[in-house]
């Protein structure tokens, strides 16, 4: 019975190669847990929300695929042509139900496990991945389509070759854990391997802390073809000192800086230009106040980001420093690395839902 809390992973920069380790690639999607009891199947998230309501389409499919009675650990993902969509995947988290519905013909998910947590009567948790591997081999129909089976090997020469060759259809990265691990929840006890890059990005604002007395987050822009300026995402993660350091760092960019800032208007030139800017509330941000302070932009920042997916850092990018020799102009998207597309055939033998 949910809630279970999923077994998490600690990041390290390169695939582990130490004996006795499972790889699997490293999902960009909603970390979900199934539980099936006969006719009932709910879909959790990782944060003890439920997911059901949202994916409808994956209720029925899931029903067809699993034993009746069982808890399976994955990943549910919306697949293209192109490779994974997060951003389509997160347009399904829509309140209203009529929308839901639209959105599940338009653009069905799929759901790909990775781990059996239970199975009957038996609870699994104690078990070994290579048990709990070798009984969800057994037990999951795909026959239905959009119910997949993770890749896995015991080859981290493979893995490596899944951590640069599918970075192009929307993995994440790779993931390593003991072939003899139980099943340990809430706990850090897998290795994940993510892509990192720099970019050198301009500093056109700042919000707030929630403590109101440091700088909770840098706005980062990049310059198109054209010369506009787009708001990529922000900088965060500082500690409280450099919070408060960051504060007086900025302050001589705040005077004027709205007088000639490209973000003025950014409401309407997101309409008239479909130019990403700062601001605004969605249904994704809670009520969260986003107010930003504008900076004037003259300040080049390094950071350290996972890779970019429609224009914006896919993950909230950190601060490497600052860079007093890099003009803001040359901070453009042809910087960023270009990552050739990768076929989900090749692990799947299907592509698109």
């Amino acid at each position: 019975m949910p809630p279970v809390k999923p077994m998490l992973a600690k990041a390290v920069h390169e695939v582990p190669r130490a004996p006795g380790l499972t790889y699997e690639p490293k999902w960009d999607g909603f970390r979900c847990i199934v539980f099936r009891d006969g006719d009932e199947l709910e879909l959790g998230s990782r944060n003890d929300r439920p997911l059901t309501r949202y994916f409808p389409e994956l209720v029925e499919l899931l029903a067809a695929a699993l034993p009746p009675r069982c808890v399976v650990d994955g990943e549910i993902v919306v697949v293209t042509d192109d490779g994974l969509d997060f951003d389509t995947l997160q347009n399904r988290l829509h309140p209203a139900a009529s929308r839901v519905k639209k959105l599940a013909a338009e653009t069905p998910a799929s759901f790909v496990a990775f781990d059996l947590l239970a199975l009957g009567d038996r609870d699994l948790t104690g078990e070994t991945f290579l048990e709990r591997r070798r009984l969800l081999e057994g037990i999951l129909d795909r026959s239905p389509g959009r119910v997949h089976l993770t890749p896995v090997t015991d080859d981290p020469d493979v893995a490596q070759d899944w951590f640069t060759r599918f970075e192009g259809a929307g993995f994440d990265g790779v993931m390593a854990k003991a072939s003899n691990l139980p099943y340990q929840q809430d706990k850090r006890s897998m290795w994940k391997v993510k892509h990192e890059r720099t970019a050198d990005c301009v500093v056109a604002g700042f919000r707030w802390h929630k403590d109101g007395e440091g700088v909770g987050s840098m706005l980062l822009g990049l310059y198109d073809d054209n010369g506009t300026l787009h708001h990529v995402g922000v900088a965060s993660s500082f500690t409280a000192v450099r919070r408060k350091e960051l504060v007086t760092e900025l302050a001589p960019l705040r005077e004027n800086a709205l007088a000639e800032h490209p973000w003025r208007a950014w409401a309407e030139a997101q309409d008239d230009s479909g130019g990403r800017m700062p601001g605004g509330q969605s249904r994704w941000t809670g009520g969260k106040d986003l107010s930003w302070e504008p900076l004037r932009t003259e300040l080049v920042a390094e950071v350290r980001y996972e890779h970019v997916m429609a224009g914006r850092f896919r993950h909230g990018g950190r601060l490497v420093r600052f860079r007093a020799d890099r003009l803001p102009e040359s901070c453009t998207y042809a910087q960023l690395d270009e990552v050739a597309p990768a076929e989900l055939g090749t692990l799947f033998g299907e592509v698109t839902p």
